[in-house]
């Protein structure tokens, strides 16, 4: 049995609990989350577009259907509001405003974070969303089309005043960092382990928590001196009443797409359909109903490279 968290610890849990660092869908906010307006109804004026729409292949088009897996976590990616059994999300708006444009309807299929992308490529899913970043270990196996930029950032607690923004891995010597399990913020810290021992300092520890709500409750303990996530949701965290959290700004940019198998016929009506929101200004209200205007794209590109 889960324990119940306290409000502020339940907060900070649903900042962290993004889809694209697995999830836990009990770990939604109980309070109104700040900055977003998810009441909003951005959609009922999308029409379907033609052109887009013939870009999907014919069986496609003749099933009418895409299978969706996606990862659930808290806002603004895709998360189930308190006393409600619908999803709702920026994740979830594009999703559906991308099935208008293209004319078909999307069968939607709850998914844990790290089983999405292997299941594309089994063909249980047709596309998967999840905050998936483009990067180029994915792009081996996996297509990608953009609809944000995202990205890898840092947070520390409120009242820590030592650590300001992460430019350099070396400044995290001697820390214990706290991630998502699976995760690209745990890949990259991993890989770049030794840099403290070039810099002749001690190296910092990496603990990975498949359960996201460890990772917070273990800053908010002061058992981790940071913690690495995505940009959105530790934005999304620091404004929080109560949180008491500090986000560290953005350490590295990355795209974020609809994720598909290598070779999917989908990828561009896809990418045409993400243009065309972008193009009636459908795109601009979504952004901005979901707190994340500053993470807008001006164009939707197939497997762009990773940002360096």
């Amino acid at each position: 049995m889960k324990r119940h968290l306290p409000a502020v610890a339940l907060a900070a849990v649903a900042a962290l609990a993004l889809a694209g660092c697995g999830s836990d869908p009990a770990a939604a906010p109980k309070a109104a989350p700040v900055g977003i307006q998810p009441e909003q109804d951005v959609l009922s004026g999308v029409q379907k577009n033609e052109a887009a729409a013939a870009l999907l292949p014919a069986d496609v088009r003749a099933a009418g259907t895409i299978k969706l897996g996606g990862a659930v976590g808290s806002p603004p990616g895709a998360y189930y509001p308190e006393g409600k059994k619908e999803l709702a999300g920026l994740d979830v708006d594009l999703v559906d405003a991308v099935a208008k444009v293209l004319g078909v309807r999307v069968q939607r299929e709850d998914a844990a974070f790290e089983t999405i992308l292997p299941a594309l490529g089994s063909g249980k899913y047709d596309v998967g969303t999840g905050n998936f970043g483009v990067t180029e270990a994915r792009l081996k196996t996996i297509d990608f089309v953009t609809y944000i930029d995202d990205g890898q950032g840092f947070a520390v607690r409120s009242d820590n005043t030592a650590l300001n923004a992460v430019t350099d891995l070396v400044q995290l010597c001697g820390l214990t960092i706290g991630t998502g399990a699976g995760t690209t913020f745990e890949a990259t810290l991993n890989a770049k382990k030794d840099v403290c021992a070039q810099a002749g300092k001690k190296p910092y520890e990496v603990k990975s928590f498949s359960d996201n709500s460890a990772v917070v409750t273990g800053l908010q303990q002061g058992r981790l001196d940071v913690v690495m996530s995505t940009i959105n949701g530790l934005r999304y965290q620091a404004a929080q009443p109560g949180a008491k959290t500090r986000f560290l700004g953005e350490y590295h940019l990355l795209d974020v797409g609809f994720a598909f198998k290598k070779g999917s016929a989908l990828t561009p009506a896809f990418q045409a359909a993400v243009n065309q929101l972008i193009k009636d200004g459908t795109y601009r209200k979504i952004l901005a109903k979901w707190g994340t205007a500053d993470s807008a794209i001006t164009e939707s590109k197939i497997n762009p490279p990773e940002h360096p």
